[in-house]
């Protein structure tokens, strides 16, 4: 069945909820048709970019319109939880930008989404790829004993949010280490337990902000995860490493995709000589990731056990991330 076309609006109007209301445009089930910023100013400076009829500088009262179905919180992490909560109370479905202010804060989300029966989403594009499908179930790699993942930018504008530590205290540890952490949960087995993590961390001496983090996760089964990521790097990597027992895979993009929104993967078995298969697979994609995720919300109204997966993956990755950054600040203090 055809999922039902969702009206959606954005609460924030920076630069991600700008790159997302592109993608949204783009998606078969979903309509932009409200957007909420701390000034009408800046709500309608929005809302002529990408015709959007309804503006609001006050969330409640967008949230409580009866012309939008579901809202994008695509905020400074800080104010998330509070927007996410009043949008579950009104039954509106809800996609959150990541991360969350820690675990007890995202629970407090979907703990309100699983009351209101309304999906819960956070905005991890590329496990909306399916690529990424195709990777989970590739049964030929054996059992996975190790996920190696780093994710790096070029950020160095002081004046970024990600550069305020009382905004986004997490910095890069939080705004590209989740894709690290997310990683770990979408290709390591589904049913284990963390034993322990270690992190080091860089800051900016500028700002006090997390500017770059390395670590290493490991499971009561015996895989492990090593991530790093940051803001100053010399080149943008997003790189992942994932290594079975039988055969092994390299992505150089794992967030990414090409411009005809294909993504390839190489799959490794074996040597490097003639007796190795190294093979290059592309998988084919009609629809930029971002846009799949505002599909697949749609795709889950009313499906509980699709709701409770979503759930489970947001609380797991954010539930890591915790842990990660815990680890760092214990580095840290000694």
């Amino acid at each position: 069945m055809k999922p039902q076309k969702l009206r959606w609006g954005i609460v924030g109007t920076g630069s991600i909820a700008n790159a997302m209301a592109n993608r949204l445009a783009d998606a078969s089930a979903a309509d932009l048709c409200a957007v909420c910023s701390r000034t009408m100013a800046s709500a309608n400076t929005f809302g002529d970019s990408h015709s959007v009829p309804l503006r609001f500088d006050d969330w409640r009262r967008m949230i409580e319109s009866p012309d939008i179905d579901a809202v994008y919180v695509a905020t400074p992490t800080g104010v998330r939880e509070e927007i996410c909560v009043a949008a579950a109370h009104a039954c509106k479905q809800v996609i959150g930008e990541k991360p969350f202010a820690n675990l007890a804060s995202l629970q407090r989300i979907t703990a309100a989404c699983r009351g209101n029966d309304v999906v819960f989403m956070d905005a991890t594009h590329f496990v909306h790829h399916p690529r990424t499908d195709e990777l989970r179930q590739l049964s030929t790699l054996g059992w996975v004993w190790s996920v190696d993942s780093g994710f790096h930018a070029n950020l160095q504008n002081r004046d970024d949010i990600r550069y305020n530590p009382a905004l986004e205290p997490y910095g890069a540890v939080g705004d590209t280490g989740w894709y690290n952490m997310r990683a770990a949960v979408e290709f390591l087995s589904p049913d284990i337990t963390l034993v322990s993590a270690s992190t080091a961390i860089r800051r900016d001496a500028e700002t006090g902000a997390a500017i770059s983090g390395s670590g290493l996760l490991r499971f009561d089964d015996g895989s492990t995860s090593t991530w790093n990521c940051g803001f100053d790097s010399g080149a943008v990597v997003m790189d992942l490493r994932i290594s079975g027992t039988e055969a092994c895979v390299n992505v150089d993009d794992f967030i990414g995709h090409k411009p005809d929104f294909s993504a390839d993967y190489l799959f490794r078995r074996g040597g490097w000589g003639p007796d190795g298969t190294n093979e290059t697979r592309s998988v084919s994609s009609s629809a930029a990731a971002a846009t799949q995720m505002f599909d697949d919300v749609a795709s889950l109204v009313g499906d509980a056990d699709g709701i409770a997966a979503s759930i489970r993956a947001s609380e797991r990755t954010q539930a890591l991330l915790d842990a990660a950054w815990e680890a760092g600040l214990e580095s840290e203090a000694n």
